[in-house]
């Protein structure tokens, strides 16, 4: 495969991987077909999606209706699909999920106050929200007691666990400190996971919906092989306490295959299907054998069309108020999921959207559950 300047980053990750005998074993149909329609210009060709040309025309503008939607996000929970968004604290939903009247203060909008407050409307029209911050610090019993009672009892949380669980080794961003380039002495450490997250959440329980465990891509220095975190997470997910709802998120695009679907489902732990920068389409990942590792429990987070990057996105699409691109490769997969949970009584699904998906969560979701939507 030639590496010269236009070639992508996933083709040298590919590249890389083959000239070190991991490709012809490791790769699956779908990130072989990936890699082939991959052309030496930077883009992806999806023969069976169109997903290059999907995104690029001018989305139609639909009314936003909150009341009609709230009945069918309420509709679908009732069927066990839970469909919610990547945080909710944005002032661009004003004049959709906003009432911005609630949040003015001397005739002016106080955003502290929309901070402080907002969760409470945006439960008068979702089931389950994902909760970011959780990933950032340990959440405290007060904290989360504090969402608890601003949603009703049916309502769901899903939570990105804290990264101090997750990072290996901590990256060179200013938010680690003198930790920077540093091994976390707690990474898979079940003991500080139960502790320091587990411990509050049991003030809500009833109400988690998911916990979500979110790795980074891992290099070299970190291991050397798949089969090297295949054993640590297998032995992590063995010492954790029983009967939550666990999920996990990967971003080694390589790994998606039979050893790290297989150690998931020996524990009953679902693959979080993500939409991610350097990741396969979901569809491709829906499509892998075995992806759906806990029978019991799907779930998805929609954050970026694949090829592109957070800092681009949120240049291009804030502040969120609007479709600025359609991913309809996004909404095909997101249409498959809530299909197939509608018709699975036993499971839970959980799909959350990120405004940086399309431009909007709010919108996209208002189109993945419209009933005119093509399936």
């Amino acid at each position: 495969m030639r590496q010269d300047q236009n070639v992508t980053a996933r083709q040298r990750r590919y590249a890389n991987a083959k000239n070190e005998g991991q490709a012809s074993t490791s790769f699956s149909p779908a990130f072989r077909l990936l890699l082939a329609n991959t052309n030496t210009c930077g883009s992806v060709e999806h023969p069976h999606t169109n997903l290059v040309s999907a995104v690029d025309f001018l989305p139609q503008v639909m009314e936003f209706d909150k009341i009609q939607l709230r009945d069918r996000l309420a509709d679908l929970a009732g069927k066990g699909v839970f469909i919610g968004t990547s945080s909710w604290k944005y002032p661009g939903w004003r004049g959709m999920v906003y009432d911005e009247s609630r949040y003015l203060y001397r005739g002016k909008f106080a955003k502290s106050r929309f901070e402080a407050n907002c969760l409470a409307e945006y439960a008068e029209v979702f089931k389950t929200v994902c909760v970011d911050a959780a990933y950032y610090t340990f959440p405290s019993r007060q904290y989360l007691q504090g969402l608890a009672s601003q949603v009703p009892p049916d309502f769901k949380f899903g939570f990105k666990v804290t990264d101090a669980i997750t990072i290996k080794r901590f990256p060179d961003l200013p938010r680690f400190g003198p930790r920077k380039g540093m091994v976390n002495e707690n990474f898979l450490n079940a003991d500080a996971f139960a502790s320091q997250f587990l411990e509050p959440c049991e003030a809500i329980r009833s109400q988690v919906g998911i916990l979500m465990f979110e790795f980074s891509r891992f290099h070299r220095a970190d291991y050397q092989d798949l089969r090297e975190f295949i054993a640590d997470l297998d032995a992590f997910l063995s010492k954790l306490p029983k009967g939550w709802p666990y999920g996990i998120e990967m971003r080694n695009d390589i790994w998606l295959g039979p050893e790290y679907f297989d150690c998931l489902a020996r524990h009953q732990v679902a693959h979080v299907y993500n939409s991610w920068t350097d990741m396969p389409t979901v569809s491709e990942q829906l499509a892998l054998a075995g992806s759906r590792t806990n029978p019991a429990l799907v779930a998805a987070r929609f954050l970026l069309t694949p090829g592109k990057t957070y800092e681009r996105t949120v240049q291009d699409y804030e502040p969120f108020d609007g479709i600025k691109k359609i991913d309809a490769n996004a909404r095909s997969a997101a249409a498959t999921l809530i299909d197939e949970g509608t018709r699975t009584p036993s499971r839970f699904t959980y799909i959350f959207i990120n405004n940086r998906l399309e431009g909007c969560a709010p919108r996209t979701i208002q189109a993945l559950t419209d009933p005119n939507r093509p399936h």
